[in-house]
């Protein structure tokens, strides 16, 4: 039986690193000719290397509309697009009242997951699928991030009312919300290795299997869901986070 995702088109963005970049090797490994936009591209060289007639790099910023015009531009030479995932994304350590905080993250985490999809929604197949990237912690709270939690939630509102929109259109919307991913983003918050390692004590101390997801296990589902065995599936937000919201 042929491979679902064999020459199909895959937009992807922060593909560099973590979720993003295990993602768009998922989705290479089945097959599929994934375009991927970041701000640094030498991280995918390796997978460049690899897969040279299916990966196709874009160096740009979710944050500039100039940019995802050009993503835009690049799909249209490509496409049509049949898998769409604005993945970029960042997160910081901030006072809960620091509006400015929610106001940088947002830009990244909502506002640059919305203009991706609205750059490439003339590119969409007629049968696609979007998927955007949520968190675990709109379910629970980590103090200092405040701002991060809401502008997923936010993202995460606004999908699910996307995913009305866009269903008679032959698009599929929903999200995928990772838990606790060794991944470099709990590199970027600011903390000393010590509470770094005190974090993640406290954290994985509430993980069924004991220890961090890995970013090839959020892909995985993220794949499953823009796959035909998730066609039923429309406006719903998983959740992989190793148990941690049972706890």
């Amino acid at each position: 039986m042929k491979n679902q995702f064999e020459g199909r088109l895959a937009v992807v963005t922060g593909g560099s690193s973590g979720i993003g970049l295990a993602l768009c090797e998922a989705l290479l490994q089945r097959g599929a000719r994934v375009l991927t936009m970041s701000r640094g591209l030498e991280a995918l060289r390796g997978l460049q290397h690899s897969y040279p007639a299916q990966l196709f790099c874009h160096a740009g910023d979710v944050t500039c509309a100039a940019d995802l015009a050009s993503l835009g531009r690049h799909a249209a030479e490509l496409g049509p697009v049949d898998y769409l995932v604005p993945n970029a994304g960042i997160a910081e350590l901030a006072d809960s009242l620091d509006l400015a905080a929610f106001d940088r993250q947002w830009a990244v985490n909502g506002a640059g997951a919305l203009n991706t999809l609205a750059a490439l929604r003339g590119e969409l197949a007629s049968q696609s699928s979007v998927v955007f990237i949520g968190t675990f912690l709109t379910r629970s709270t980590f103090p200092g991030l405040a701002a991060y939690i809401a502008s997923k939630a936010a993202l995460a509102a606004h999908a699910r009312t996307l995913a009305v929109e866009f269903a008679p259109l032959g698009v599929r919307i929903n999200l995928v919300s990772p838990g606790p991913t060794a991944t470099a983003i709990w590199g970027s918050l600011g903390l000393s290795d010590e509470q770094l390692e005190a974090v993640a004590d406290t954290v994985t101390a509430r993980l069924l299997p004991g220890y961090f997801l890995d970013a090839a296990a959020v892909a995985n589902v993220i794949v499953f869901q823009l796959s035909q065995g998730a066609r039923g599936v429309y406006g719903q937000d998983w959740v992989v986070d190793h148990g941690y919201g049972l706890s």
